[in-house]
């Protein structure tokens, strides 16, 4: 719950308010648990409400620049050392997204939401959803391209 919380705020103190927040909301609204579903998706989507609804909050909106679609070249992979250096760069690049991106990609990828629940979380529609997540896993590509490049230059 938190890792969720964290993805949507990308902010580590805040995240952890947010946490204690969904538990006390959970608590005075567990009669409005109607048992279905698991409890842990119920709670899930309180911690996911809250998150949008602090970000919402503190949210300054930057327009978002159109991207390109590349891809980066195929890596054969590598040993651990090299395999969890990648894995730090991914969560680092997704942490700079911008947040529409973040959230979205997050909650697809990351969470398992699909575009109708992502459409219904975030009020927008199901192909803003689709949108998003397309131009943000564009830009998540490029901005990883870019970071392959530079450590290239500055290697050779």
């Amino acid at each position: 719950m938190f890792n969720t919380s964290l993805r949507i705020l990308n902010d580590t103190a805040e995240a952890e308010d947010i946490m204690q927040e969904s538990f006390l909301d959970a608590f005075r609204k567990l009669d409005g648990y109607s048992g279905e579903g698991s409890f842990g998706s119920w709670l899930k989507r309180i911690v996911v409400n809250n998150s949008l609804d602090a970000l919402r909050k503190k949210r300054e909106y930057v327009p978002l620049e159109e991207i390109g679609d590349e891809l980066p070249e195929d890596h054969d992979g590598g040993s651990e050392e090299e395999i969890m250096l990648q894995v730090n760069e991914v969560k680092a690049a997704i942490a700079q997204l911008p947040d529409e991106y973040r959230i979205v990609l997050s909650l697809f990828l990351l969470e398992g939401y699909d575009h109708e629940e992502i459409a219904m979380i975030l009020k927008i529609t199901n192909q803003l959803s689709r949108t998003r997540y397309s131009r943000a896993r564009a830009k998540l590509l490029c901005m990883l391209k870019e970071k392959k490049l530079q450590n290239t230059y500055r290697y050779n």
